[in-house]
């Protein structure tokens, strides 16, 4: 059996860069959390932020430090959840939303990793968040 438990990033500031997200996501940072590993709880999966000494940020697009992930939210209102991030710290790298406004726009957190808020066509928000009726079938 394997399980999928923690998605953890490195950083300079785990409490700093755990906080950013906490406000990006609406989610608490756990109660244990320190200087050396930070988390917050998404149902059975941490997102953890752990201290790294000689932390580089990763430059993207560029692949000299390339980045080894990015991290989505589907989002019902982006123009809305934008001014929400940016007001807390984020960059906003490239917007790749249509005309219709769906698409995704590209930001980097206070420390330089990249992640991207989505608006799909054909998503359908219930009380229990986002719905893809195309994928569920």
């Amino acid at each position: 059996m394997l399980r999928l438990t923690d998605f953890i990033i490195d950083c300079p500031d785990t409490m700093k860069l755990a906080a950013f997200y906490s406000e990006v996501t609406g989610l608490p940072v756990k109660e244990d959390s320190n200087e050396h590993w930070a988390g917050i709880r998404f149902g059975e999966i941490e997102l953890a932020f752990i201290q790294v000494e000689d932390y580089r940020a990763p430059q993207w697009p560029d692949s000299e430090h390339p980045k080894q992930y990015h991290l989505d939210f589907e989002v019902d209102d982006i123009e809305a959840e934008q001014r929400r991030v940016l007001a807390i710290g984020a960059t906003l790298q490239r917007d790749c939303v249509g005309p219709e406004g769906y698409g995704f726009r590209v930001y980097t957190d206070p420390v330089g990793h990249p992640f991207c808020l989505c608006r799909n066509k054909g998503v359908i928000w219930t009380d229990q968040g986002p719905s893809w009726p195309e994928r569920d079938q």
